[in-house]
């Protein structure tokens, strides 16, 4: 709560009507208790924007809430789409209001890992294929950027974190730094400081943001820092 924008808190202050997913308006109840609220579970985001359009339509003042940044994974584009395929883009006002994504967040935990070129690439092969992810991981390893992993890993699904690992060591060092930070900027956040070459030895979820350095990416202290390239 205490990373939310002054504009965050108060569209949600002039909103009627709260529309996200229930982990997501957990975090803001207190925020958002005197409103209507429509929440529903994991894979169900058509189904909250299509309520969300229809109250607005209705002339109601509809909140969308995501984790994070709106546009970074969020519902911001979404929302665009399905108003531009109903027909309804530019009748309909909408303002995407920017927050802190994990990428940030958890880079703020580690130190400055971002200090440099960086890459985000969700894991996630549930909307993306595979086979173009793995593509962006070679190109990204290949091109010495700092790589930001979403959605690295679940109950079902955790060879794609050994598979981008490979990809990683096939480009980079086994030493290069590692961070990994699980509920950042939340309740019962947990981060850890290691190395491509130990990185599976730490608990990675849903939850956790992996940030892997690039050449220049050094441990100093408990940070991590990827010099910008100052002339010290």
């Amino acid at each position: 709560m205490e990373d939310l924008s002054s504009r965050a808190v108060q569209a949600l202050r002039n909103a009627d009507v709260i529309v996200g997913y229930k982990t997501y308006i957990d975090l803001i109840r207190d925020l958002v208790k005197d409103k209507e609220i429509i929440s529903t579970g994991m894979t169900r985001e058509k189904e909250r924007c299509a309520a969300a359009i229809d109250r607005a339509v209705a002339g109601q003042k509809v909140a969308v809430v995501s984790s994070g940044d709106p546009g970074v994974y969020g519902m911001a584009g979404l929302v665009l789409e399905m108003l531009e395929t109903s027909g309804r883009l530019g009748t309909i006002p909408v303002q995407v209001i920017p927050g802190i994504t994990s990428a940030t967040a958890s880079a703020s935990r580690l130190g400055a890992p971002l200090m440099h070129d960086f890459a985000v690439i969700s894991l996630s092969d549930l909307l993306t294929p595979w086979e173009l992810i793995e593509k962006r991981l070679e190109a990204a390893a290949r091109g010495d950027f700092v790589i930001v992993l979403y959605n690295p890993a679940s109950k079902k699904r955790n060879w794609q974190i050994k598979r981008a690992r490979e990809i990683f060591l096939q480009h980079k060092s086994p030493s290069t730094p590692v961070g990994i930070v699980k509920n950042a900027a939340r309740d019962e956040e947990l981060l850890y400081i290691t190395d491509i070459e130990n990185m599976l030895d730490f608990p990675i979820d849903m939850l956790t943001t992996v940030i892997v350095g690039n050449r220049s990416t050094r441990k100093a202290g408990n940070f991590i820092i990827t010099p910008r390239g100052y002339s010290l």
